[in-house]
């Protein structure tokens, strides 16, 4: 009974290493038409993202049936439910690179944002990425120092979108109010994206250490 027990735990595992991919392929196609206005890269991303929906429904309901089932305690415990909330978070990740190559869809022929933003917006994709990427090395080793980039990365972001604020609100900011709109839109998708991506890491930290701290990884 406890080899089947600790194999169901490993399946868990892996099945959140299979959505991170997931997830990390949709972020690099979603910021991908984002940026070049590729509207047939922004439908895959679209149509991905019932495949990550399908993946977080099975891990979860596999999850609740070791909880019936099997009683885990302790350690066992915090990876169930661990894993139940990484679920959660992983799926909406999915969603918000699906949101952003809704932009792009939506925008088509024309980009989604000013020339102005162009570097900014590519800051924030290639900081995205690198949460995701990141993602998928944690959950594989529950190494803490990657969890720790994950959190310089999303610090790195939150100024990004800061600054996209500042821009929209300053007296020089001519743009449309329909771009406005998209700008501060698609900011905040991206700024979402890595708080999620933050989620993901505290959780690891607290299957690791057992100490839950919810402002950050340590004080290092």
């Amino acid at each position: 009974m406890r080899k089947v027990f600790q194999e169901e735990l490993t399946l868990v595992g892996d099945q959140l290493v299979e959505i991170s991919k997931l997830v990390s392929e949709a972020i690099g196609k979603a910021t991908t038409s984002f940026e070049v206005a590729d509207v047939d890269l922004a439908q895959d991303v679209i149509a991905a993202d019932a495949r990550i929906d399908f993946l977080q429904n099975s891990l979860d309901e596999r999850a609740i049936d070791i909880l019936a089932l099997q009683g885990p305690v302790a350690s066992d415990l915090r990876m169930i439910v661990g894993s139940l909330r990484m679920s959660a978070s992983l799926e909406r990740m999915g969603d918000l690179a699906r949101h952003i190559a809704q932009l792009a869809r939506l925008r088509f022929p024309s980009n989604v944002i000013p020339a102005s933003m162009t570097e900014t917006f590519k800051s924030f994709a290639e900081l995205d990425q690198l949460i995701a990427d990141k993602l998928t090395v944690l959950l594989e080793t529950r190494d803490l120092e990657v969890a720790r980039d994950i959190l310089k990365a999303n610090s790195a972001i939150n100024d990004l979108h800061l600054s996209v604020f500042r821009a929209i609100a300053g007296s020089d900011w001519q743009e449309s109010p329909s771009t406005t709109v998209d700008v501060a839109l698609a900011s905040r998708y991206f700024e979402r994206f890595a708080d999620h991506g933050v989620s993901v890491a505290q959780k690891v930290t607290y299957l690791v250490t057992g100490a839950w701290q919810p402002n950050g990884l340590d004080h290092a």
